[in-house]
């Protein structure tokens, strides 16, 4: 009994003292009527939230967060199907499977990076060119805080949005290697390429400690602007497709025989579903319901359907024949040009680059493709490369601190930085990608045999055929001529008639 009395003594003489100064210690202010109108205010505009007291909306905020919701569906959707039926309409028929698994595959393994790693490396503190593992395998991403992307939006959105580009960017890539490299090929340079080009490129453009980020790092050594990723995703899918089609080299038969899309149908139908899905690409990086992701999605309708109207117009007066794969060449180039000046123009801006788009990429396709006789058999580079670049310079030009006040404070010598960024966007693209490829083919090689590539990548590296029975016969060796389409890709048409 004795032992309990001094044990119970001693607990007191502990607890007592540190209850007393915790009943010290002032209650926590409530919000004022004031704090909540200001937070409600906050919430509307899409801006910061109030700090003289704390929310009663800590979390995110509902329209905001369903409005990312939504644009993270519609970026996943951009790939899974649309590029899929975009790039699978425009390849032979014993290959349109072999597209369509390469963004199937792409689309996990860089979610598994994503989650391991790759979102930690991209917007996880660090130095300007890289960031670090603090956020590893998601460790303090959660649906109810706010803040890693924006004031009002949940962290785990953020995570998911940024994880569809994560995955997009890399996809694009098949386009110009489609029907000649084989699958292990394809998911090994992809993973490799992740960590030596997009995840540095993304965290050094769009977080806040990044060497090029005019928006958000005072301190970036390079100002540029960004909106959704005219250097992130088309810059870097685009210049690194191009240097790998070239290390690959041409499919066989390359320029000797017929290589047609075998389903303009297909290439219609994913170019409609790339088209749609860019809101969400393009509005979406507003990170929030606001007026510039009006303004986005608004220079985004304006610029596709002027590049789609002008590049038809281009191949006309070329070839005398609108086709409808020239349509949807550009629109998708159009899509492409706008992407990092899209809230950041105004509807002048988005005319401007809309009729830019239709006639710069389309050249590039027609007469450059010739005149260095690379087989980028999707033209990748023609239009995300090109675009890319074209769209990062023209921003440069078109900003205006009327549609975004974000201008003002990098407009003056806006447009020589983004040259910058876009040289440092080439290099590091260029260089990544022909140390990859060159490991890659050590490795594993890169391309599969030549019975292989002529059987079609379908049935020899999937065992299974985009076409069977009675829709489509059995395609081993090649297309039949019932099913050959009336035109060629464009670059191959335009190219013998201009």
């Amino acid at each position: 009994m004795k032992r309990i009395l001094i044990s119970f003594s001693l607990l007191l003489a502990v607890t007592v003292p540190h209850m007393a100064v915790l009943a010290a210690e002032p209650a926590a202010p409530a919000p004022s009527l004031e704090d909540r109108v200001a937070d409600l205010e906050a919430y509307v505009n899409n801006g910061a939230r109030q700090t003289n007291a704390p929310s009663l909306v800590a979390g995110p905020g509902p329209g905001h967060n369903a409005w990312q919701m939504t644009s993270t569906a519609l970026v996943l959707f951009m790939t899974l199907p649309g590029l899929a039926l975009f790039y699978g309409g425009l390849v032979r028929r014993k290959n349109v499977l072999s597209v369509m698994a390469q963004c199937l595959g792409i689309a996990g393994m860089v979610t598994i990076l994503w989650w391991l790693c790759g979102y930690s490396l991209t917007f996880s503190g660090g130095n300007g060119f890289i960031g670090d593992l603090a956020n590893k395998m998601f460790n303090g991403v959660e649906p109810g805080k706010v803040g890693a992307g924006y004031h009002w939006i949940s962290d785990s959105m953020w995570a998911m949005f940024q994880l569809t580009f994560a995955i997009i960017t890399p996809a694009l890539i098949v386009g110009a290697i489609a029907e000649r490299m084989k699958f292990s090929a394809v998911l090994l340079f992809i993973a490799l390429w992740m960590f030596a080009v997009y995840f540095p490129l993304a965290h050094m453009v769009w977080s806040t400690t990044g060497f090029m980020c005019g928006a958000l790092n005072a301190n970036a050594s390079i100002k540029a602007l960004d909106f959704a990723g005219g250097t992130v995703v088309h810059m870097s899918s685009g210049w690194s497709a191009l240097i790998l089609c070239i290390i690959l080299g041409k499919r066989l038969g390359f320029g000797k025989e017929p290589m047609t899309p075998h389903s303009m149908v297909l290439c219609m139908i994913g170019t409609g579903m790339l088209w749609i899905g860019w809101y969400g690409f393009n509005a979406g990086s507003a990170l929030g319901a606001d007026t510039i992701a009006a303004n986005a999605f608004t220079t985004t309708t304006l610029a596709a359907a002027t590049a789609g109207f002008i590049w038809g117009v281009v191949e006309y007066l070329h070839r005398g024949k609108p086709s409808v794969l020239g349509f949807c060449s550009g629109i998708v180039a159009g899509l492409v040009v706008i992407t990092p000046a899209c809230g950041f123009v105004d509807t002048t801006g988005a005319m401007v680059i809309g009729l830019a788009a239709g006639v710069i990429p389309y050249f590039a396709i027609a007469k450059l493709k010739a005149w260095l006789g690379y087989d980028d058999a999707l033209d990748t580079f023609g239009v995300h490369g090109v675009g890319g670049t074209l769209g990062a310079l023209l921003t440069g030009l078109l900003a205006t601190e009327k549609v975004n006040p974000v201008v003002s404070g990098v407009k003056q010598g806006l447009f020589l930085n983004q040259v910058y960024a876009v040289l440092v966007t080439l290099v590091l693209s260029v260089v990544a990608t022909t140390i990859i490829a060159l490991v890659v083919k050590a490795v594993l090689g890169l391309r599969p045999s030549e019975d292989v590539e002529t059987l079609g990548l379908d049935i020899a590296e999937h065992g299974e055929e985009g076409y069977t029975g009675a829709f489509g016969g059995s395609v081993h060796g090649g297309s039949s001529p019932a099913h050959k389409p009336a035109f060629a890709p464009i670059g191959e048409v335009v190219k013998k008639t201009i």
